[in-house]
């Protein structure tokens, strides 16, 4: 199918309101040996939980905010070493499991926030952009169907692009899409916003805002 694509805006964050619910905040702060969080009031909670940070460590917040996030997937060495690791580098832009790198982008943000810059500042990209089909009906993109039409339009040295240069450009599968995608949103099936690292896609990578773009329809993996 043929679409026009139209890469309307990129806005450059520190961090993606909306991500840390109440919820979290009171279980953080109970974690952080702060208990009356359930009784505080909600705008307040996420100063509370700031300040309770701020009291241990740093290293040491880190591995309880990874625990809370990640201890299903990650054992108690690897928190260990990745809460080091986050005072250095940025871990969630580098850390090979890539379905995590979101999580650990959040984490880090509230850390940064926290400790007012000894963590390293990452940030997020939420992209902003049309795609339309100019020879069918509208359907619903998913997070390979967006990347997939957006190759055109990104330079040669996108990471993405580098990375996985045969799923971007042909009709193969392309499930890291998912991960590399953390929010995909859109009201229409027309306008779309998503969600990903700075490192992933920036405004440095765009080559072309206007452009049209085929998808094709992906050929399953015998």
């Amino acid at each position: 199918m043929n679409y026009q694509v139209v890469i309307k805006n990129i806005d450059t964050v520190n961090e993606v309101e909306g991500y840390w619910s109440d919820e979290d905040f009171i279980q953080l702060l109970e974690k952080f040996n702060y208990p009356d969080g359930a009784i505080a009031e909600k705008k307040n909670l996420p100063e509370l939980l700031e300040m309770a940070i701020s009291d241990y460590e740093p290293n040491e917040a880190a591995a309880i905010v990874l625990e809370y996030k990640l201890g299903d997937e990650l054992n108690e060495g690897q928190i260990e070493q990745i809460s080091h690791n986050m005072l250095i580098d940025k871990v969630c832009e580098e850390y090979p499991e890539i379905h995590m790198q979101g999580t650990m982008f959040h984490v880090n943000q509230l850390l940064f926030k926290s400790y007012n810059g000894k963590f390293p500042n990452a940030k997020a990209s939420v992209v902003h952009f049309y795609m339309k089909p100019t020879d069918s009906d509208v359907q619903k993109l998913t997070a390979e169907n967006v990347l997939k039409l957006l190759n055109d339009g990104l330079s040669d040295r996108n990471l993405i692009k580098r990375l996985f240069e045969d799923q971007m450009s042909q009709n193969i599968p392309f499930p890291e899409a998912e991960s590399i995608i953390w929010e995909l949103t859109t009201e229409d099936d027309i306008n779309y916003n998503l969600v990903t690292s700075e490192n992933w896609i920036n405004k440095e990578d765009i080559r072309e805002s206007e452009f049209e773009s085929v998808l094709e329809e992906v050929e399953d993996e015998a």
